[in-house]
């Protein structure tokens, strides 16, 4: 085994799904190490705490000498503006001394470096969760051609033919990409089946997470089952 990376993330602490993705696209030579924050329901009031708890998550996992952190939580850098969540990053970044990025604005990131502007968007959230996200996206630069959620706060419990029928729904001629949102929904074994089914690129909160902090240390590894965004961008 060459073990060559360690890679931080910061999770709330009802997600079941973030770990298990992003070590099943880290592969054998890259470890995860996560921080938990107390997270039980998404109120606006419960998402905004937990950005306030991400310095003290982080320099935990400085501790490790992992090479790059994310924070990530999507909906609670949705709750902020795009510039609101970069100063979040930059924030922890200089607090660490770690390359740092949130799950937010590399979807941001994602979609742009795919050259997607007019945009569809499925997740399991709440009506008042997704006009936030939609806002977000809207402010970053994004047309938000639909979005759609199934209205539940338990995310990690939904099954794959309910996640695939809900992002086929979205998709409208216009899309130009397929955004399904949340850190806590199972998507990633959806990502290349999709791509060919829609015949536009899929970005996931986790893909997309992945992607965003391993291109903050230069790290431009292709993952496989991952998506157009690992071997475009």
């Amino acid at each position: 085994m060459n073990w060559q990376t360690k890679l931080g993330i910061i999770v709330p602490s009802w997600n079941t799904v973030m770990e298990y993705e992003f070590q099943r696209m880290a592969g054998p030579s890259t470890s995860i190490h996560s921080q938990r924050i107390k997270h039980t329901d998404d109120s606006e009031k419960s998402l905004l705490w937990l950005s306030t708890q991400a310095p003290d998550a982080a320099t935990l996992l400085s501790h490790a000498k992992v090479q790059a952190i994310c924070h990530g939580c999507t909906a609670s850098g949705f709750l902020k503006t795009p510039e609101e969540d970069l100063a979040q990053a930059q924030e922890l970044q200089a607090l660490t001394g770690i390359a740092c990025v949130t799950s937010a604005s590399s979807i941001a990131g994602a979609l742009k470096a795919l050259s997607a502007r007019k945009i569809s968007v499925a997740s399991p959230y709440e009506p008042w969760l997704n006009e936030r996200v939609k806002l977000y996206l809207e402010q970053a630069g994004f047309e938000v051609l639909a979005i759609k959620g199934l209205g539940t706060q338990a995310h990690g419990s939904i099954s794959a033919p309910t996640i695939k029928a809900l992002a086929h729904e979205v998709m409208r001629d216009e899309t130009e990409a397929l955004f399904i949102s949340c850190s806590n929904f199972r998507t990633l074994a959806l990502i290349e089946e999709l791509e060919q089914e829609t015949s536009v690129p899929v970005v996931t909160s986790n893909q997309a997470s992945m992607w965003g902090t391993l291109r903050s240390i230069g790290d431009r590894r292709v993952i496989p089952q991952a998506g157009r965004l690992f071997h475009q961008a």
